[in-house]
């Protein structure tokens, strides 16, 4: 046989190996509310090519081999337990199995890595949580097909309503058209149907409701059945508690603002300082997209260096809020054409630290500029350590917190010698830290950062939704801390 019959061959198993996950991954997240996770990244409902190359994806930035050869017998273990609702990383199984003297079983390690998640353990499942969204823009859509992609048995978050004004005739159509297919995001994994005359769209078998009113005045979700519901403010009209509690109507229990809040709102970056949210607070703001790129690396090098003080600049695409060619805006220089100009503008993702980090004590500045790409940005984070350490050694602990740490499901780390922005559309972290760009020198470091500032953004506000709704299911084996 040649090396390349060999090579065909190998891939050949791989597939046939990859394939029959499929059904397992399937059947434990729809009967048990169980994800299955390979180095913090989903597969549900993925392809035997999306595995393969999640598998191959996550052996680069481990450093070491990884297989579905070496993954399959984790999850078939998985299957013999008595499983309750959870997310499972069979990537952390497999390399933490290899790092075990013990010579446990597979089976054995397995039932002992997940103990939390079985038997007397394991958290019953509830009833599911309502949520409704406010707003159908840019978030809003991606927010709604995220509810719908982790509908699972459906006793987890289940968006039951969107909130519109009017946009005249056809209008539930175009909307769910807007649904269907996206310019960045491409088509909606599955099916969608529209019934103009009960004002409804149910996709992938959820019917969600879309109500039509101008002020959250006019509507009582109790009328719709909606009851103890999550509404998600995507308008960004309303930003301080005054005016977000507009939301706090009968059917409504909580309001989350996808931008920044004022006042006493508190700003949330998941995985940084979720777990300060008071039980009672019926009002917090998941702060902006860069906030949540710039807050979880941050505070990685705060916890291992010390930050003295900081500036980022983003270099951000251009977003809604800006004119296509050239016409009044109330801002200073928004209103020069977004897709023709380097646009010169604020962030208030600096000041937005102190709210999401009170500990860091470091003063950190920014600015941004808006750039002619629809999608994808980065952040240039510039900071004063409080030692001195090497390119290398920041790059070795960086890589380690985007694997194992609390924090590996919001930083991510790719050494591709030729990313560009493209290639982070769809990425579910709001971070990831490019290495070959990173700089360091002496008690400097650069550090760039590429973040997916409509959905990896998305992917936060949902974490930040199942935290609050109690249907944040615990991810094993337990990140190291």
């Amino acid at each position: 046989m040649t090396v390349n019959e060999d090579s065909f061959t190998n891939w050949k198993n791989r597939e046939e190996i990859a394939e029959s996950m499929i059904p397992i991954i399937g059947k434990l997240h729809r009967e048990r509310d169980v994800t299955i996770l390979l180095h913090s990244r989903s597969l549900v409902n993925k392809s035997v090519v999306s595995i393969l190359k999640t598998h191959r994806f996550a052996r680069q930035i481990a450093g070491g081999e990884l297989s579905v050869t070496e993954t399959l017998p984790f999850l078939l273990a998985l299957t013999t337990l008595d499983l309750g609702p959870s997310q499972i990383d069979i990537g952390m199984l497999a390399s933490e199995y290899k790092a075990d003297d013990r010579g446990l079983s597979v089976e054995a390690f397995t039932a002992e890595a997940v103990a939390g998640a079985t038997g007397e353990n394991k958290i019953e499942r509830g009833a599911g949580r309502d949520v409704v969204l406010y707003g159908f823009g840019r978030i809003g859509r991606l927010v709604a097909r995220l509810l719908i992609e982790k509908a699972g048995s459906g006793n987890g978050l289940r968006l039951r309503a969107i909130v519109v004004r009017g946009g005249g005739e056809a209008d539930l159509v175009k909307r769910a058209s807007l649904l269907r297919r996206d310019s960045i995001h491409g088509q909606f994994q599955g099916t969608i149907t529209v019934d103009e005359a009960t004002s409804t769209i149910v996709a992938n078998g959820n019917t969600i409701k879309v109500i039509y009113a101008n002020d959250p005045s006019e509507v009582d979700y109790t009328a719709y059945g909606i009851k103890d519901a999550i509404l998600i403010d995507n308008t960004g009209k309303w930003r301080d508690r005054e005016g977000l509690s507009k939301h706090l109507r009968p059917g409504i229990d909580k309001v989350v603002l996808t931008a920044p809040g004022k006042g006493d709102v508190p700003n949330i970056v998941h995985g940084v300082n979720h777990d300060t949210i008071k039980p009672d607070e019926q009002i917090l703001s998941c702060a902006s997209c860069t906030t949540n790129a710039i807050v979880p690396p941050l505070k990685a090098m705060d916890d291992e260096y010390g930050v003295l003080r900081g500036h980022v600049e983003t270099v951000h695409s251009f977003t809604n809020d800006q004119n296509l060619l050239d016409n009044y805006h109330k801002a200073d220089r928004r209103g020069r054409s977004a897709p023709l100009n380097m646009v010169i503008t604020e962030t208030g993702a600096a000041s937005a630290v102190a709210k999401a980090l009170p500990d860091l004590k470091a003063p950190i500045t920014g600015s941004s500029i808006r750039v002619p790409v629809p999608d994808v940005s980065i952040a240039i984070l510039s900071l004063r350590l409080g030692r001195e350490t090497t390119r290398e050694e920041v790059l070795d602990y960086l890589r380690d917190v985007s694997l194992h740490s609390p924090l590996k499901r919001q930083i991510d780390f790719t050494t591709a010698p030729d990313a560009v922005s493209m290639d982070f559309v769809g990425s579910r972290h709001s971070s990831i830290v490019d290495a070959g760009a990173t700089k360091v020198d002496g008690d400097n470091a650069i550090l760039y950062l590429w973040y997916d500032n409509e959905f990896g953004y998305s992917c936060q506000v949902i974490r930040v939704v199942q935290h609050v709704s109690g249907v944040e299911y615990p991810t094993y084996p337990v990140p190291v801390a």
